[in-house]
């Protein structure tokens, strides 16, 4: 079966305040337009079409799919209580084939989707090298809210918030590519994850259910599974507060 796109939208985004009463956070105009827009086209420019597409649904899922009836629904029933990494495994029938996930409140270039399906590797992870310059002047979201990741070269050694920033190779933009081999490693150990934590504490405090895709992510890494990165120089942005919404056009329009 051929490698889907999986946008992992259930979430509200309730750090954006009256802008999701009636709406989940992709659909929250940035610089002109909803920022599923922006993703569907740079999904696009790697050569996915929407029908491709599948959207994992949540809060207000009626009105995504009223505005975009050619995607793939899969809802997630638990999305309140709920995390990032419960939200992508709900649309686990179609990541089989290999898959393409990113999260759904942010902004990025094609070209690093282009980059990660075109890497060899079985799990390969986009990161932004131009990252710090987002956090100047951003008072409610500051670098330790970062996804952050260590590498040697390519290959991935850390993803964790808690990388001290001078350290860090870069933030983990929230798009990854795994092949069929890659997404059934992570399936599996998800698999062992659940078994051993569900309804318990998994990593630094949070719940299994509350977990974090990151979290099942460093899990891997520290036994012994392989990840790579792909960059992007600051052709990302993540937007999770009013404030964002402000600086958003600035940081697009600086990128190197």
């Amino acid at each position: 079966s051929p490698m889907r796109p999986v946008i992992i939208g259930a979430g509200r985004g309730s750090r954006l305040g009256p802008e999701t009463d009636h709406m989940p956070k992709t659909l929250v105009s940035v610089m002109g337009r909803p920022m599923l827009d922006w993703i569907l086209d740079s999904l696009a420019e790697a050569g996915f079409a929407r029908r491709d597409v599948v959207f994992v649904c949540g809060y207000a899922e009626d009105v995504v799919r009223a505005r975009y009836p050619e995607l793939t629904f899969v809802r997630n029933a638990g999305w309140e209580s709920n995390n990032i990494l419960l939200s992508l495994l709900s649309a686990r029938e179609h990541l089989a084939g290999g898959f393409v996930s990113t999260y759904a409140d942010i902004v990025y270039e094609g070209a690093v989707v282009q980059k990660l399906v075109a890497a060899p590797e079985h799990i390969v992870l986009g990161c932004d090298t131009e990252w710090r310059r987002r956090y100047v002047g951003r008072s409610q979201h500051p670098e330790t809210d970062a996804e952050k990741l260590t590498a040697d070269g390519r290959r991935i050694q850390r993803i964790s918030r808690h990388i001290p920033s001078d350290e860090a190779s870069g933030e983990f933009i929230g798009v990854m590519k795994l092949d069929g081999a890659g997404a059934a490693e992570l399936c599996a150990a998800f698999d062992r994850a659940e078994a051993k934590h569900a309804g318990k504490v998994f990593r630094e405090g949070r719940s299994f259910e509350k977990a974090y895709l990151i979290d099942l992510l460093q899990q891997m890494l520290e036994t012994g599974s392989e990840m790579h990165r792909e960059d992007t120089r600051g052709g990302y942005m993540e937007i999770d507060t009013r404030e964002d919404l402000a600086l958003a056009a600035g940081w697009w329009e600086s990128r190197p």
